[in-house]
């Protein structure tokens, strides 16, 4: 378990989990990622994800949370999910 001085990180910004989502970036940002596991499959006795769902959204908090979602994909990993994600971040970040 992540301890609060030392926050989970992936490639330099905050990773977040809480229940099946996952939030990577900040807040305080334009943009930030939601991932959502929607089914796992066990891998002997650990649960791996099997289905996730991908969202680049905007962090405004006066948009409808559907008005938010730029982009959205599915993919079959959460390693795959993730990849997606480090790159959709950088990339809408770096166009600021």
């Amino acid at each position: 378990m992540a301890n609060e001085k030392f926050p989970l990180v992936y490639k330099g910004r905050p990773l977040r989990r809480k229940d099946n989502l996952i939030y990577y970036g900040s807040m305080a940002d334009k943009y930030i990622i939601m991932m959502q596991v929607m089914a796992t499959k066990k891998v002997k006795d650990l649960d791996v994800a099997s289905k996730v769902i991908v969202q680049l959204q905007l962090t405004d908090p006066d948009l409808k949370s559907r008005d938010r979602v730029v982009k959205k994909s599915e993919k079959d990993s959460l390693y795959a999910a993730m990849d997606v994600a480090s790159v959709w971040l950088e990339r809408a970040l770096s166009n600021k």
